[in-house]
């Protein structure tokens, strides 16, 4: 692996793809560290040593709610964004007719999901500063928020943090664009990277037994072992393609397959299932302290179900959520790919299948059977942690294993892709 970094820095075009992410998540961490106007620091520290289910919260961010930054938000209300998009495409015949339209359709989507990011993301601040300000009671954490006294205190902060979730999202682009990876996930890919190792060690602070922590390793272990066989997993159809006769010359024929992975939606279902999950309790936020008590305590248990994360009724709804976003969108990308249609195209056909609509029905019928394995292993990885909580009692457990999840396929697809580049230049890659 080492000796394939050093090729990879050999080739000029390579190297500066590298160094090019590597600089954004540089910037990314130091905007990390710049406060939005009016924080309170030291009512902040306490607040986060009194509550540690708020660790959830920091660790998807970097570190960034922890200091509340202007990039304390992170990507989420882009993510947010992309999936009400996604879930009107097929609804709306205008946005359907959009996405057909090849790369000037898709820039067009993304233009619409740019927009839509601002008022989510305006929202989730509100709503954010909000929510801490409550915890804290008497002394806020954000001092001067409010928009009936403070107007313009109060949109200073909204704006400074609209600002940093869109300052990511567009170097998050940047890096898709010039660098190695996706860019969006590399940006919370660095974020959980550079908070686990806190998060983890104020989890086993306290006095533990060694039956917990021997509990806590080897199931680390086994569920990085087991996200990187179900990742690689895939099931090849056979294809062949038929002879052509040009002239008095035969072309063509041969033979090859389709990998249908058994998780081809990767670690978005988990990141799609995360933002949805937070954004009942972020609107339950603004009416949590409302002078109706009935609508104040209706605020209140939606809040503590859906933002706190402690109920059983909350990690039921997550598992079925990434259940249903896993199976959403490896639909989603077999029907972008159009693979029955080209490859009638291409003369091609699976042995025994029909081509065109026979073929397709074919595909689907493989892909939604592979996929169950794929959704129930992701939604068993999700609710997984806070199982090991209840039986170990380390809140570390509930804080990191979702972290873990999304940085094994972050890792797994950003080498997949750097293999890739160097498969091209004829050099040997990780991958063997």
């Amino acid at each position: 692996m080492i000796d394939t970094l050093v090729s990879a820095f050999r080739i000029p075009d390579l190297r500066a793809k590298i160094l090019f992410t590597f600089g954004m998540l540089v910037i990314f961490r130091f905007l990390a560290h710049i406060p939005v106007p009016g924080v309170d620091s030291q009512a902040l520290g306490q607040l986060f040593a009194s509550n540690d289910l708020l660790g959830m919260l920091n660790l998807f961010s970097g570190g960034a709610m922890a200091d509340f930054s202007i990039v304390a938000m992170g990507v989420y209300p882009y993510i947010t964004a992309t999936i009400i998009m996604q879930l009107l495409i097929p609804i709306i015949p205008q946005l359907e007719a959009l996405s057909k339209e090849g790369e000037s359709g898709r820039a067009k989507i993304n233009q619409y999901m740019h927009w839509a990011t601002v008022p989510l993301a305006a929202l989730q601040s509100f709503g954010t500063v909000q929510i801490f300000n409550t915890f804290t009671g008497a002394a806020p954490v954000i001092n001067k928020f409010d928009l009936g006294a403070y107007p313009l205190e109060t949109l200073s902060i909204i704006i400074s943090m609209v600002a940093g979730t869109m300052l990511l999202v567009w170097m998050g682009e940047l890096i898709t664009q010039n660098g190695i990876g996706n860019g969006i996930s590399i940006i919370i890919f660095a974020g959980i990277v550079s908070a686990l190792p806190q998060v983890i060690a104020q989890g086993f602070a306290g006095q533990i037994s060694i039956g917990p922590l021997v509990l806590f390793g080897g199931v680390a272990v086994a569920t990085v072992a087991a996200i990187v066989f179900v990742y690689e997993g895939q099931r090849r159809i056979p294809v062949q393609y038929a002879r052509r006769l040009r002239g008095s010359r035969w072309y063509g024929g041969g033979s090859t397959h389709i990998p249908m992975r058994v998780n081809s939606a990767g670690m978005i279902p988990i990141i799609f299932a995360s933002s949805i999950m937070i954004f009942p309790g972020t609107m339950a936020s603004y009416f949590v302290g409302t002078d109706n008590e009935v609508v104040s305590g209706v605020a209140r248990l939606i809040y503590d179900v859906f933002y706190v994360g402690s109920s059983w009724l909350y990690w039921a709804l997550y598992f079925l959520l990434v259940v249903g976003f896993t199976f959403f969108y490896a639909l989603v990308l077999f029907q972008q790919q159009n693979i029955g249609e080209n490859l009638q195209k291409s003369g091609a056909f699976i042995p025994g299948i029909r081509p065109g609509r026979p073929t397709i029905e074919y595909l689907y019928r493989v892909l939604t059977r592979i996929t169950w394995g794929g959704a129930v292993f992701l939604g068993l990885v999700a609710v997984l942690p806070f199982v090991l909580q209840q039986l170990s009692g380390i809140q570390a457990l509930a804080l990191s294993s979702i972290g873990i999840l999304i940085t094994v396929g972050v890792v797994l697809d950003t080498i997949r892709q750097l293999e890739a580049q160097l498969l091209m230049r004829n050099y040997r890659g990780f991958i063997r």
